[in-house]
């Protein structure tokens, strides 16, 4: 079932979003080459704590399937894709750092994700990191009251493709609100099997690019958190936590508000 989330549930959603946008600009500052993604967890949930919301991710996902995420930041590197587990792993010149965090603040989430280039990073690399980021404020700008969630997914997918790169598959975004992950799922790419819906006011949507510079085709690995490019190649990926407003939409993990 969607929601659509009142005004006093979204003044919460704002308020973990900020704290979200926050820890991910600490992230950012201290992801460097010779630092390892267990300390920039470490630092990830201690600036989560100070401001007084819990960590979203660490314990989350149980399942009869795979463990709890035993973490406060998901670290993926380089051909992980997403769900990375923070660990002594150093980070190298060159790599490629998908960073997730979630917080939770009076019961209620906010979610996104940035990819950070360590050190000096190849062109493609770099033109990875872009078009991704790129196809997350197109599906952003795509967002508005009357509008479908297919053209979320056609303005990433296009954007994405268009550039020679591929969108993932198995994996979607989501609702956002008094869960972590709710209805509806938000693919980053058309397909007609998907359900589609007119979106409203008061929904909110994880949007979040995910794309690899090979092929689409992922697997999981041991740990089974961690999921990976099939075939090896690097990618990258993206996330806002985004409100439908009247008028469009309303970017809710940000230090300050700011309009699709």
């Amino acid at each position: 079932m969607i929601t659509l989330k009142s005004e006093r549930e979204l003044e919460r959603i704002r308020v973990a979003g900020r704290v979200v946008a926050e820890v991910l600009e600490l992230v950012r500052s201290l992801a460097r080459p010779g630092v390892t993604t267990a300390y920039l967890d470490k630092e990830a949930e201690k600036r989560i704590i100070e401001c007084k919301a819990e960590p979203a991710f660490k314990g989350h996902g149980a399942s009869g399937k795979r463990p709890p995420f035993p973490a406060s930041l998901c670290t993926s590197v380089n051909e992980e894709v997403v769900h990375g587990i923070p660990s002594e792993r150093v980070l190298l010149d060159g790599d490629l750092l998908s960073v997730d965090v979630g917080a939770r603040c009076a019961g209620y989430y906010g979610d996104a994700a940035l990819t950070v280039p360590i050190g000096n990073v190849s062109a493609g690399a770099r033109k990875l990191l872009d078009v991704c980021r790129e196809a997350l404020w197109l599906g952003i700008k795509a967002v508005g009251p009357g509008r479908r969630l297919a053209d979320v997914s056609r303005a990433v997918q296009n954007h994405v493709e268009g550039n020679g790169f591929s969108v993932v598959r198995d994996l979607v975004g989501h609702g956002v609100g008094s869960s972590l992950w709710e209805e509806p799922q938000v693919p980053n790419f058309y397909d007609r099997k998907h359900r589609d819906v007119v979106l409203r006011p008061g929904m909110v949507l994880a949007i979040e690019p995910m794309i690899n510079a090979g092929a689409w085709q992922v697997k999981t690995l041991a740990n089974r958190w961690t999921v990976v490019s099939r075939d090896g190649s690097p990618s990258a990926h993206f996330e806002h936590t985004v409100c439908v407003t009247r008028d469009g939409a309303e970017v809710l993990t940000v230090l300050g508000a700011r309009k699709g």
